[in-house]
């Protein structure tokens, strides 16, 4: 859970890694299948985490099947970058134990207005989430796994 906390906390900041064409952001629309709310959810597929169900038929087998989808990522993006971004967020979270809250189950299609505007959503641009990576970078800097030089040059 810590986890998908570290990955919800930084997805903003994500995003200029996982989507990073102007292109990534026509996929990512509000009121679409599309993965933008910052949520984590065993249903809604437009939550940026989903935790897939699966019917076991052995109960023991099914806890060791468990995992989970983080959605938002775009084909375009550098899958080595995108990979490392995304453990960075995880063990950020686990080492701060940052919780992800309640899961959304609601059905975000019948859900009003004033409800849907407390869910947060990921940046609606790619200018957007590169303010957000230049403000929320320091998570991958541990362990010089990424540098200060990488992440001022793909800001750039």
């Amino acid at each position: 859970m810590w986890y998908i906390g570290g990955l919800l906390k930084h997805a903003p900041a994500l995003c200029a890694i996982c989507s990073p064409t102007t292109n990534s952001y026509k996929r990512l629309v509000p009121g679409y299948e599309a993965p933008v709310n910052l949520a984590y959810s065993k249903r809604n597929r437009s939550a940026s985490v989903r935790i897939p169900t699966y019917t076991a038929l052995d109960p023991a087998t099914e806890a060791k099947t468990k995992r989970i989808e983080y959605r938002p990522p775009d084909p375009s993006s550098n899958p080595y970058l995108t990979f490392s971004a995304l453990l960075m967020a995880g063990l950020d979270g686990i080492q701060n134990k940052i919780d992800p809250g309640k899961p959304l189950e609601k059905d975000i299609f019948e859900m009003g207005a004033a409800e849907l505007s407390k869910v947060p959503q990921v940046p609606g641009s790619l200018d957007e989430a590169l303010k957000n990576l230049e403000k929320d970078s320091a998570f991958l800097l541990k362990g010089d796994v990424f540098t200060e030089d990488l992440l001022e040059t793909w800001i750039s």
